[in-house]
């Protein structure tokens, strides 16, 4: 790869959405990696050494064979896929993968990953059920804004794969165990299952 990227030390958990774009990635791109662990509901990010990897305190972070950290998922993959074809050069489809990715952290994420969490992680508790409704209604939007996408073209900058359809499979294929069904959305399903017939594709967890 153009980036030199050989191997890295990835600090996460397998069933989060965010983390596993980084397994997805770098299993795409035969990156070789170790995987270290965290839990975070015991606590695992919020000790003061991992701290000092990372001081937002958050999961996916990856380290590089010469010690330089980075961290915020989309940030990740896109420094990983330097070089191949799936980040393009050419400035506008380089934007519009950054827009999708952006659209991802603020229209997506927080209502389906959100839901997820509530209700695979914490168990759909009675305190935060409500928060979980209210979730839906976003959580729709976004499918439909990616249906409409995905009725006009293969992925969603064009008809390559790109780091953009990394960032919104994490979630989206398992946008169920949040609360939504994607029978409404053949176009996302048909996307969904064409990433996942991508040589070298290995599955959450």
């Amino acid at each position: 790869m153009k980036n030199g990227v050989m191997g890295v030390k990835v600090y996460g958990d397998l069933q989060s959405g965010n983390c596993y774009k980084i397994k997805l990635m770098c299993a795409l791109l035969g990156i070789q990696h170790d995987w270290v662990h965290m839990d975070i509901l015991a606590g695992d990010t919020r000790n003061e050494a991992f701290g000092e990897k990372n001081p937002n305190q958050k999961i996916p972070v990856i380290e590089l064979a010469d010690g330089r950290l980075l961290w915020e998922s989309n940030a990740i993959i896109n420094f990983l896929a330097q070089g191949s074809s799936l980040l393009p050069e050419a400035p506008f489809d380089l934007a519009k993968v950054q827009q999708w990715q952006f659209f991802e952290q603020y229209s997506h994420e927080p209502y389906i990953a959100v839901a997820r969490f509530i209700n695979k992680y914490l168990g759909l508790p009675e305190d935060r059920k409500a928060e979980f409704e209210t979730k839906q209604a976003g959580g729709r939007k976004a499918l439909s804004v990616m249906e409409n996408q995905l009725a006009q073209t293969q992925y969603l900058v064009g008809d390559c794969l790109t780091t953009a359809d990394i960032s919104l499979y994490a979630y989206t294929h398992v946008a169920n165990e949040g609360g939504f069904s994607l029978d409404a959305y053949p176009c996302v399903t048909a996307w969904l299952e064409r990433i996942r017939s991508q040589p070298q594709f290995v599955p959450l967890g």
